[in-house]
């Protein structure tokens, strides 16, 4: 082969290397900013109706915009985020008509880990939900209500655990992603720790005592009362809703 086409054949192997060494720096640049977007919506750091801006974004990340947008089409596709081209990217508000149907998954769904539960807790696992009540507790006097969410997150992933079925918990997650954005919007109402913590004893005690029945019928009237709180909830902040 002449070396004139050889030289071109490298060079051209070597920019089809960068291109693959660029694109997983891409991709995790993309991911890196979906994960923290996805957070701050949740969270409510970025309340809904708040306008995004993707240059905003990319400056602080040191990134160009396709990561960004990568990642801002991604939450749109989970409805989090809205995308209107005449004026701009907003943070979707919490959709009413949607959370009873998630809620009643949930409910379907967790009844049957916690009925699992029950039945296979071991000791060691029991002591790892009374140390997340205990910092569930601790958030409470601390008035830390992102502390407090974490840990109530971290109760519902370990009784999933226990039922060794933790895929649920995945699944769970996907269907709840706006019951999460609601949920905040609750814990800091007068009283709602106090009962979230006493239903989460509640819950403890069945599978402590490896009763399945009183295990599911506590988690169901746990999660109930999610349903129950929606309308005063939306009375409290009725910007926040769609």
């Amino acid at each position: 082969m002449p070396a004139r086409a050889t030289k071109k054949s490298e060079n051209l192997v070597r920019a089809v290397g960068h291109r693959r060494a660029g694109r997983p720096r891409a991709a995790t640049a993309a991911a890196r900013i979906y994960s923290d977007l996805r957070a701050e919506m949740v969270s409510l750091r970025r309340r809904p109706g708040e306008a995004i801006s993707e240059a905003e974004i990319a400056l602080s990340y040191g990134v160009s915009r396709t990561p960004v947008r990568e990642a801002i089409l991604k939450l749109s596709d989970e409805g989090l985020v809205e995308i209107f081209p005449q004026s701009g990217i907003f943070v979707a508000r919490i959709p009413l008509a949607a959370l009873p149907e998630a809620i009643v998954i949930r409910k379907a769904l967790e009844e049957t880990t916690t009925r699992l539960a029950a039945e296979r807790a071991t000791a060691s696992q029991i002591l790892s939900l009374r140390s997340i009540l205990e910092r569930q507790r601790e958030a409470e006097i601390a008035r830390d209500s992102d502390t407090f969410h974490h840990a109530d997150e971290a109760f519902h992933a370990t009784i999933a655990e226990m039922a060794k079925y933790p895929g649920i918990w995945k699944l769970i997650q996907q269907v709840k992603i706006h019951v999460d954005r609601y949920r905040r919007l609750t814990l800091p109402q007068s009283g709602r720790m106090t009962q979230v913590i006493a239903e989460h004893v509640t819950i403890l005690s069945a599978i402590e005592a490896h009763d399945p029945s009183r295990a599911g019928i506590a988690m169901e009237k746990h999660l109930e009362r999610l349903l129950a709180d929606i309308a005063a909830t939306q009375n409290i902040n009725p910007e926040f809703f769609d």
